[in-house]
């Protein structure tokens, strides 16, 4: 998917594309748009996102912070999308439920598109539900014997599950963790 000024990247580094692959879990959405931040003080903007796949473009450095949020559905999206445009975001695209928005880093303001614990708790329920409704497909497919014993499906299948019952344990602790808060 491309979103904001577009990207040039085929999978390597021309002059004013970089293409970058990257694995963050779901519960490291700080740690990823940290890492987008950094990108950006360095000259290269977020310009595309495909699945571990980041594409960024050349320009002149600057101090965005980036905010990634995740719904479920597109329900009600314009405002929902209003809303952050109103707050100063900029909308730079989704990727399976997560959308990414940035603003330019200003001294004093509190970046932040949830100000409160119950908030991000929300969000990260949303993206536990969204975990939760995947699992029965893939036990389906690994216990299902027509894939045989050991073929490579079933093994690529299982490793899915195991990092998604692994991503929904982490998830979970975030939410208690912000529970404390």
């Amino acid at each position: 998917m491309t979103f904001g000024d577009g990207g040039k990247g085929e999978g390597k580094m021309g002059r004013d594309t970089l293409t970058k692959f990257k694995f963050f879990g779901v519960w490291q959405d700080r740690q990823e748009e940290a890492w987008l931040r950094e990108m950006g003080k360095q000259g290269w903007h977020l310009s595309s996102l495909f699945p571990l796949v980041y594409t960024f473009t050349r320009g002149e450095p600057r101090d965005d912070v980036y905010r990634l949020d995740f719904i479920a559905s597109g329900k009600d999206s314009e405002s929902y999308l209003r809303l952050f445009r109103d707050a100063g975001w900029e909308h730079l695209g989704s990727l399976t439920g997560w959308q990414y928005f940035r603003k330019p880093y200003e001294a004093g303001e509190a970046a932040e598109i949830y100000t409160d614990a119950e908030s991000k708790i929300q969000k990260y329920r949303r993206v536990r539900m969204r975990l939760a409704a995947v699992m029965p497909v893939l036990i389906v497919t690994v216990a299902n014997p027509a894939f045989g014993r050991f073929s490579s499906i079933r093994v690529f299948v299982a490793a899915v599950l195991l990092l998604l019952v692994y991503s929904l344990v982490r998830v979970s602790l975030r939410i208690r963790q912000l529970k404390r808060l």
